[in-house]
């Protein structure tokens, strides 16, 4: 199993290597990049004038900007942020003269750019988490992030319910999805992770659902739902792994689906490899006792001893 990186490794290198080198005469930027769950990417840099440019483009940017995204992006990009680019639904900009001095301070600049898919997606989960410490309740918040796919978060008195719509279009990958939600729900007993979150799976609408005018009927949707308790979001570097964390979940779940599917296929090669040896070695030997003869004119006959 892999972890998968919170911050766009691709973005991070990029960002880094346009400001790496001062000659003007170097290659400029211009890259559209994908990411996880439909998310496209524009880096443009410039080595003369000395910057780069990154926007984005992800599903649901709209809903995300109603619960409160835009007093995150201006917390953690205030000076940098620009003009969305034509096509794109945010973008923030670095310049030469505004990078810190020393190189640990920089780095942290890059990953902090690399970082904002993950700040979109914690705004619902900072107002359901403030919420929920208040003692209050939040609507139903959805985050249509896929095609086909939501987030539904939302705040009770006593602990944050997280939902995910997910789709599996292959019925392999129901099968697959079955049984490893069912060991999310298994591993809970375990002394070493009782206090990890509870996980529930159902192929129908949980009830907090139901009167959502906006859920698909398809049987190709499944629901997974996350029940976190104070102890998850209370502490600040608690809260910000959950936050990181929980968005990640809909793509661990089906990269190991993919990867268990390949590692049946290469059992199953393997398996049809060694039957054809076996079959190979298995040719029929002629009989001792029957010798094939031939006749001046050509003709074949056996002749038995």
């Amino acid at each position: 199993m892999i972890l998968l990186e919170v911050h766009n490794k691709i973005i991070y290198e990029k960002i880094a290597q346009a400001f790496s080198s001062t000659d003007e005469k170097a290659d400029n930027i211009t890259e559209q990049l994908a990411d996880l769950d439909g998310v496209i990417y524009h880096l443009t840099s410039s080595k003369k004038e000395g910057y780069v440019v990154l926007s984005i483009s992800m599903n649901g940017y709209s809903q995300l900007v109603k619960f409160g995204a835009d007093e995150v992006l201006r917390r953690e990009y205030g000076p940098y942020i620009v003009e969305p680019e034509s096509g794109y639904d945010f973008s923030i900009c670095l310049n030469q003269q505004d990078l810190p001095a020393t190189e640990e301070e920089r780095d942290a600049l890059y990953k902090k750019f690399s970082l904002l898919k993950r700040n979109l997606l914690a705004a619902p989960f900072e107002k359901a988490f403030i919420a929920q410490e208040n003692k209050q309740t939040t609507e139903i918040m959805e985050v249509p992030y896929r095609d086909n796919e939501s987030i539904y978060v939302f705040a009770l008195q006593d602990h944050v319910t997280v939902i995910f719509s997910t789709e599996f279009k292959e019925d392999t990958d129901k099968i697959f999805g079955k049984v490893f939600l069912q060991e999310f729900a298994d591993a809970r007993r375990q002394p070493a992770v009782q206090t990890a979150p509870q996980v529930l799976f159902s192929k129908e609408p949980p009830l907090e659902l139901r009167n959502l005018n906006t859920l698909r009927d398809s049987e190709d949707i499944n629901y997974v739902t996350f029940v976190l308790f104070p102890r998850h979001y209370t502490e600040g570097p608690v809260r910000e792994q959950t936050i990181s964390n929980i968005p990640l979940f809909r793509d661990y779940l089906h990269y190991h689906i993919k990867c268990s599917k390949a590692y049946m296929h290469s059992r199953m090669r393997a398996r049809v490899d060694s039957f054809l040896k076996v079959l190979n070695r298995a040719k029929p030997e002629v009989a001792l006792d029957q010798i094939e003869k031939k006749t001046a004119s050509g003709r074949t006959f056996r002749k038995f001893k």
